[in-house]
């Protein structure tokens, strides 16, 4: 009767919504301060002020025309403000006829590769990953891919790469700051991918794209730099949005910027504007299109994810657990007590302690813990997690 396909992702759903249920759950049976859910990467902090001014003064316009729609790209002066600002930090010029504007970084990352890829094409990823990645590669008939970081550091691993790069490979998706690691990639790093790829792509008489995911490029720490793709990478799409930056993810607000590296460039981001529509978006929301522009330098205190990081990071390091310290996003992404990262998860909740296992991010042994909480619920779980480590150590 339905979608065998879909009926059988019931199944399979999300890792990441299952625990944020379960958190629904216990917080009805314990009270909301007795529950310690890092399950989802919800921002717990508000849009700046000058954000909601914003909201408030175009919500409040009397201009005729105002919620119409507009170009399936978008408004041609928020794609101008979006152009410039990019052109300015990455020393990359340009166009606005390169931007499109989408419904976060979600429908960006779907437009993209509707946009490149052909039926059976693939495409890799780096594991640890958002594990809806490989919804969207197959939303758009292509093959993941998936290779492993390096889990000393969670840095791709460059042999492993090069050994799964065929004639079919069409693009690889990075994400930096990393969900679910924190993790940044170094000017190095993209330097050695864009050899990589500009090599194979030689070897197989093709072009090899890099879309790379960066919703969490303003959240970074310890005077820590996001390099630019488009600086170091040629064949790359920059996937966007303002959902972690201005903490709007609920607005569903983004865009995808086209480097003017690509050969043909404008041909792919025309094609981008054909996707944008006949994948249902059309556009972006007119509204928030015209708030992100006006706050286009705007940002959420970052030293208040700093703090937080800090005091989760060097509880758990006291208590034993074993992590990599992020750079920047929002999560920890430590070693599992036991093999089992499913198991261990499942024992947390008897805790009350929700966080996603590794293996939904295809990285078993690990675990997530999204800090964008209020500073109250890490302080008060920290005994929590001493009672979970001292049941299996």
């Amino acid at each position: 009767m339905f979608s065998k396909k879909m009926v059988q992702s019931i199944g399979s759903s999300s890792m990441i919504r299952a625990m944020f249920e379960e958190g629904e759950r216990l917080r009805k049976l314990y009270g909301a301060d007795k529950v310690y859910d890092f399950s989802i990467g919800n921002p717990d902090t508000e849009p700046p002020q000058s954000v909601r001014d914003a909201i408030i003064k175009y919500a409040s316009s009397n201009e005729p025309g105002e919620h119409r729609y507009m170009s399936n790209a978008g408004y041609s002066n928020v794609r101008k403000t979006i152009a410039e600002s990019i052109s300015k930090n990455s020393g990359i010029s340009i166009s606005d006829n390169n931007v499109v504007m989408t419904c976060g970084a979600a429908g960006g990352l779907n437009v993209s590769l509707k946009a490149i890829l052909n039926p059976d094409d693939e495409v890799v990823v780096i594991a640890p990953f958002f594990m809806e990645y490989l919804s969207y590669i197959d939303n758009n008939n292509g093959k993941s891919v998936v290779i492993e970081a390096d889990t000393d550091t969670f840095e791709p691993n460059f042999t492993q790469l090069i050994e799964k790069i065929t004639k079919k490979t069409k693009a690889v998706i990075i994400n930096s700051p990393n969900n679910p690691t924190g993790i940044v990639y170094s000017e190095k790093i993209l330097t050695h991918l864009n050899d990589i790829l500009l090599l194979k792509g030689k070897e197989f008489n093709t072009t090899i794209f890099v879309l790379s995911d960066e919703p969490y490029s303003k959240i970074v720490y310890d005077s820590v730099t996001v390099p630019s793709v488009l600086k170091f990478i040629k064949n790359s799409i920059i996937v966007n949005s303002f959902s972690k930056s201005l903490a709007l993810p609920g607005e569903r607000i983004g865009y995808i910027a086209v480097s003017p590296l690509i050969d043909d460039h404008q041909t792919l981001s025309d094609i981008m504007v054909i996707c944008n529509r006949i994948l249902g978006f059309v556009n972006a929301p007119a509204l928030f299109q015209k708030v992100v522009a006006s706050t286009i330098n705007e940002g959420v205190n970052v030293r208040e994810y700093q703090n937080k990081r800090d005091l989760l990071f060097n509880g758990l390091i006291d208590i034993g657990f074993e992590c990599i310290k992020p750079q920047g996003a929002f999560y920890l992404f430590p070693k599992s007590l036991i093999a089992d990262d499913v198991e261990f998860t499942k024992r947390a909740s008897k805790y009350n302690l929700l966080f996603v296992p590794g293996s939904g991010f295809g990285c078993p042994g690990y675990f997530r813990l999204a800090y964008c909480v209020n500073i109250k619920t890490i302080e008060n779980s920290l005994p929590s997690f001493r009672s979970l480590y001292e049941e299996f150590k």
